[in-house]
């Protein structure tokens, strides 16, 4: 749409863009973007492709190939920022699902995972309420108790204005 409107496409941000689908993990629409942009943008901004090794990454579910990735790159000023961002959102996104599938997983796996040293990795789980087993290096997990909302049915709202109607009478 922008280069119909006569705008160079250049000018597009296009890496921020493209790890903008990441971020939102919106795969699809990545592919889709990287398959547009023209080939001179992809060779002058060797950004773009450091990206696009992200997103293939994710889009093979290798987990830690995201984190190698993403830290072999040199960043320049203007999209580290939002690098750092992505592998924050990324890695609590990766932490939740370990949450959700696992009761207990070893130390190593978590490491692997969240692309971090095993220290790390320990420290990140423990400090996120799981529990440590030293003996056999294995994170038990603690579940988030899933919140419950209460239904308000019309029996309830009726007993309710029922109730503030004799206190205010």
């Amino acid at each position: 749409q922008v280069a119909s409107r006569g705008v160079a496409t250049d000018d597009w941000p296009y890496a921020v863009h493209l790890l903008g689908h990441l971020y939102l993990n919106d795969l699809n629409s990545a592919r889709f973007l990287w398959k547009t942009v023209p080939q001179e943008v992809k060779d002058a901004h060797p950004e773009l492709g450091a990206i696009w090794k992200i997103g293939q990454c994710l889009w093979n579910r290798d987990y830690a190939g995201v984190y190698t990735s993403a830290q072999a790159f040199e960043w320049g000023p203007e999209i580290s920022d939002f690098v750092t961002a992505f592998l924050e959102s990324y890695r609590k996104r990766i932490f939740e699902l370990l949450t959700s599938a696992y009761t207990t997983i070893s130390i190593a796996d978590v490491a692997h995972f969240m692309g971090m040293s095993e220290e790390d990795a320990t420290n990140y789980a423990v400090q996120n309420g799981w529990s440590l087993d030293v003996a056999t290096k294995m994170l038990t997990v603690r579940k988030q108790k899933p919140q419950t909302n209460q239904k308000l049915d019309a029996s309830k709202l009726q007993r309710l204005t029922e109730c503030v109607f004799h206190l205010e009478h």
